[in-house]
């Protein structure tokens, strides 16, 4: 069961929703520890005092801000509660806006607001209801932890989801961060239109639950295939980039590869590349599709576009 790792108070108007916020998300990426080659010996890493070498206490550290003349600030946890007095508890809704209107390189992490007691559930579940007609996302700034977010609190599925929001100096400018910019070529009619026609042609409503964390997947089978003593077969190299003078040919043979068949795969498995033979097996309904290499893909397409052929001619 979840706990909450935040208490506040949301205030919309003169109406306070006292809230709880809880992750939305968890972390599936497979943790190692560090050892010593050729050893069993773990590494561990310790707070040392840099003049004396010493461990040191974590109550005993505080922070310290590095000034332009090499000097520093420390400065006490507490002082940095102090000067955010009242806002550590507070979720002030400053503007709604229009859900869409927000850039996803905002989007930070995902959170659930529920409300704390049952008795505030009339006044949440009416700003929940009314952010779901409207479409909007109330935006406000809370402190979590010794720091400022600024979030979009929105409607879910039932419950107001709250994403902490990048602020606006946090997002990087491509222009100054990027050696080279790709050249503003105007796209060959053809080109563009066979571009289109296959982005077209991919197009589907979007299903999360069809995507699955496949190289987790790969990590945990090498964990056991190394236990279990097996032969560890290498996934096969991604396919070369695109020359510019196949460009329009590899659009083609893109588009023919994703036409509907009559239980036949209208092109040639082995040119199609892994996504292609991923996107046929979901068509197919292959399960575990995720787990399989290319290779495999290929060969489970192939059996499952001949049964489904097999099985339109029977009836």
């Amino acid at each position: 069961m979840a706990r909450p790792i935040w208490s506040g108070a949301v205030n919309f108007g003169l109406v306070t929703v006292p809230v709880e916020l809880y992750s939305a998300t968890e972390d599936h990426t497979i943790h190692f520890r560090q050892f010593e080659r050729g050893t069993s010996d773990r590494i561990r890493y310790r707070r040392v005092n840099e003049r004396t070498g010493k461990e040191v206490d974590y109550s005993d550290i505080v922070k310290g801000y590095e000034l332009d003349d090499g000097d520093y600030v420390l400065i006490e946890p507490e002082e940095l509660d102090e000067i955010a007095p009242g806002r550590s508890r507070a979720l002030d809704i400053e503007a709604f806006v229009d859900l869409d209107e927000i850039d996803p390189a905002y989007f930070q992490k995902t959170y659930w607001l529920t409300p704390s007691k049952e008795e505030f559930d009339r006044a949440y579940t009416l700003l929940l209801a009314a952010m779901d007609k409207t479409n909007k996302a109330a935006i406000s700034k809370f402190v979590m932890r010794g720091k400022e977010y600024l979030a979009a609190v929105r409607a879910g599925d039932g419950v107001l989801v709250l994403n902490t929001l990048h602020f606006p100096a946090d997002l990087r400018d491509p222009s100054k961060e990027l050696r080279k910019l790709p050249s503003k070529q105007k796209p060959r009619g053809k080109e563009l239109d066979m571009a289109v026609a296959l982005v077209d042609s991919m197009s589907e409503p979007w299903k999360p639950e069809d995507y699955e964390d496949t190289y987790t997947a790969r990590v945990e089978k090498l964990v056991r295939d190394k236990k279990a003593g097996r032969t560890v077969t290498p996934e096969e190299e991604p396919a070369q980039a695109t020359q510019v003078v196949d460009l329009f040919e590899a659009l083609s043979k893109s588009i023919k590869g994703r036409k509907p068949s009559t239980g036949k795969p209208s092109t040639d498995l082995s040119s199609l590349s892994k996504s292609d033979l991923d996107k046929m097996a979901r068509e197919l309904d292959i399960k575990g599709r995720s787990k399989l290499s290319r290779a495999e893909l290929e060969k489970a397409v192939k059996k499952a576009s001949t049964s489904s052929g097999k099985q339109k001619k029977a009836s």
